[in-house]
């Protein structure tokens, strides 16, 4: 029986090369669910991310990329630790950030801003990231 969809707002994110950007994600800790050759669903930790090929535009040069996504999960730490290697340094590190979020910044595909982290209190309140 199909898994039943969830209500939510799930970001299309261009990629230069789709099929160099599914590994990529698959490393974040999420799969294939669906999609063709030109437009890739990847669904993993709760969320769910759409990929598709690029077309022309400012982006196709990834220091130009006005693209970002941010994942929200409790499971921060275990995916910043997946992507270590990728993490934006200094400024991504993983810590509690002055908005109220324990984050970590990973680069992405295409020089994609990957934001993945969960409200700072709740964080505390489970001994994690204390």
């Amino acid at each position: 029986m199909p898994e039943t969809p969830h209500v939510g707002a799930f970001a299309i994110v261009p990629s230069n090369d789709l099929a160099a950007a599914i590994p990529f994600w698959e490393r974040l800790g999420f799969a294939r669910s669906g999609g063709d050759a030109g437009y890739v669903i990847m669904r993993g930790w709760g969320c769910e991310v759409h990929l598709t090929q690029a077309g022309d535009g400012p982006w196709r040069v990834p220091e130009h990329n006005p693209f970002g996504i941010f994942i929200r999960t409790p499971d921060v730490e275990a995916i910043a630790a997946r992507v270590d290697d990728l993490v934006i340094r200094p400024g991504g590190v993983l810590r509690h950030r002055e908005w109220g979020m324990y984050e970590v910044g990973i680069n992405g595909p295409d020089g994609l801003l990957v934001r993945i982290g969960w409200p700072s209190q709740l964080m505390r309140a489970s001994g994690v990231g204390a």
